[in-house]
């Protein structure tokens, strides 16, 4: 494909939209493109200061904020978060703080964690983020885990579990979707497939027609879905949600995306990806085809793209700043948190 590609805008009328997102549809648009574009300035800028020495590491989740905006803004604040790499701007859409999400990028003394856990995996206890672990898969036992706990207190939360492609060939996802039927817990499965197991195709991983048509097996309703509409992925969740609070059990959604960045600040894609890939993400661009809709019904002008655009940068910076003026972590804090102790270690 040529690079003059360009983007389709959401193919939908606006009754459409509003019955997908309900009454207030206008101003959960305004507020996913508001999300949305600081996602896209976080990354920008994470990525660049990466490249610069001033954090280790980074993983960008361009080209996926149709799914973890849409997940940040329809989920409900007793529901639960088990991450794959790329949702930590689903925690800061649900209210963790975007100046400690810093911190914790910088693993400097204001990190929660003390800097003692990899950039881009933090725990936001305050709404229901657990950390994810890195390994694959390994989050969606523990989403199991906590929908029974859920379903045992009659807790009317619901655990998703987010993963990626990759994660649909660990022993976990089996597993998992096993047990979450099985027991009919109030548990979503949500595969963000962004067509890329860091460097493996999915054609290449599995001979299934589609990921969704794998939860069959284990009795679990699977629908494919464009993760690049946001729409889409509101209703398809919001669905999802309603099924598991009703006490019908789990769903497994493959939200398809595409990964327009490197796995991560350590990989280098142009070493596997076709030549044209680029241009096809572009192409499919969530935020430009959310923004195309909402410029097509006046909902977005140019000039308040370029204010979001401003405010987002202006915002990423401010935190940034803070945490780069952080100390980092004492030495001694290595083994605080870690023996239990009379008092409390930071006031001692």
């Amino acid at each position: 494909m040529s690079s003059s590609l360009s983007v389709e805008p959401l193919p939908y009328a606006p009754d459409e939209v509003a019955r997908a997102l309900g009454p207030d549809w206008q101003q959960t648009l305004l507020a996913a493109m508001r999300w949305m574009t600081l996602g896209r300035a976080l990354d920008a800028r994470m990525q660049e200061l990466q490249r610069q020495g001033r954090v280790g590491f980074y993983g960008a989740a361009t080209g996926q904020e149709a799914v973890t905006v849409a997940a940040g803004l329809v989920t409900r604040p007793e529901d639960w978060i088990l991450p794959g790499l790329r949702e930590q701007l689903l925690a800061l859409v649900r209210g963790h703080s975007l100046v400690t999400y810093a911190h914790h990028l910088f693993a400097d003394d204001l990190d929660p964690a003390r800097g003692r856990n990899m950039p881009c995996h933090p725990t936001a206890s305050e709404v229901h983020y657990v950390s994810m672990s890195s390994v694959i898969g390994t989050q969606i036992s523990h989403a199991v885990g906590v929908a029974y706990g859920l379903k045992l207190r009659h807790d009317p939360g619901v655990a998703l579990a987010f993963f990626g492609d990759g994660a649909t060939s660990a022993n976990d996802f089996h597993a998992g979707l096993n047990f979450g039927a099985v027991w009919k817990l109030p548990m979503v499965f949500c595969c963000t497939n962004n067509q890329w197991a860091i460097s493996l195709p999915v054609e290449r991983q599995t001979a299934a027609p589609t990921l969704a048509s794998k939860s069959a097996a284990y009795g679990i309703p699977g629908q494919r879905v464009d993760g690049t509409d946001f729409v889409a992925v509101y209703a398809a969740l919001g669905t999802a949600l309603a099924r598991a609070r009703a006490g019908q059990g789990p769903s497994f959604l493959e939200l398809v995306a595409y990964r327009m960045t490197p796995h991560s600040s350590s990989d280098d894609p142009l070493r596997y990806q076709p030549k044209d890939w680029a241009d096809r993400a572009r192409a499919h661009d969530p935020v430009e085809r959310l923004a195309a809709w909402m410029s097509a019904q006046k909902l977005m002008t140019p000039d308040r793209r370029t204010a979001l655009a401003a405010e987002a940068d202006a915002e990423v910076r401010a935190a940034i700043g803070t945490a780069e003026a952080a100390p980092p972590p004492a030495p001694a804090s290595l083994t605080e948190d870690v023996y239990s102790r009379t008092g409390s270690p930071r006031a001692e």
